[in-house]
């Protein structure tokens, strides 16, 4: 039954992961596609903050709990961490910004981050988000090895209990 949680900032390569599990026969689930989030009004009433929609995320954890099978389900908004308790791990993908604007400008699967002002964004959402989003992980991997590694090593966490594993640094 485990659920884990694939969060990291974007250009991280949380999208590609998720395909190369799906290929294996995972079920994932990608909170950016599919009405998974809603933008909620800021409370000074200027812009608005992604968020997920606690009822479909509940419902889905729920239906997964009762299923047996890992779920793999990537997103980065700010509500995220009221669900924790309900992933066996939190891992967040991570690289170094120029490779993430790299990988920015050159997706076609994506239309963010192709403006001054969204770049600008996800230097500052980095600056800011990224070590919120670290200091909650219970896994770190750096996606700048191969994707089939980055695959490999989500897989192995979904197969072998949390309790089961070898204690290493950031696991």
């Amino acid at each position: 039954m485990t659920a884990i949680l694939i969060t990291g900032m974007s250009g991280t390569g949380k999208s590609t992961a998720l395909d190369g599990l799906e290929q294996r026969g995972f079920r994932v689930v990608d909170t950016d596609v599919g009405g998974w989030i809603h933008d909620v009004p800021l409370p000074d009433g200027i812009g608005t903050e992604p968020l997920w929609r606690e009822d479909r995320i509940n419902a889905l954890l729920t239906e997964h709990e009762r299923s047996g099978e890992p779920l793999f389900l990537a997103g980065t908004v700010l509500n995220q961490v009221d669900f924790s308790p309900r992933f066996d791990e939190i891992v967040l993908l991570s690289a170094p910004l120029e490779v993430m604007l790299e990988r920015i400008a050159s997706r076609d699967t994506n239309p963010f981050g192709k403006t001054a002002e969204e770049r600008a964004r996800i230097e500052a959402d980095t600056a800011e988000v990224e070590p919120l989003l670290r200091s909650s992980a219970t896994v770190e991997i750096d996606t700048r090895k191969p994707i089939a590694e980055v695959v490999d090593q989500l897989e192995a966490l979904a197969r072998t209990p949390r309790s089961k594993r070898p204690r290493t640094p950031g696991n």
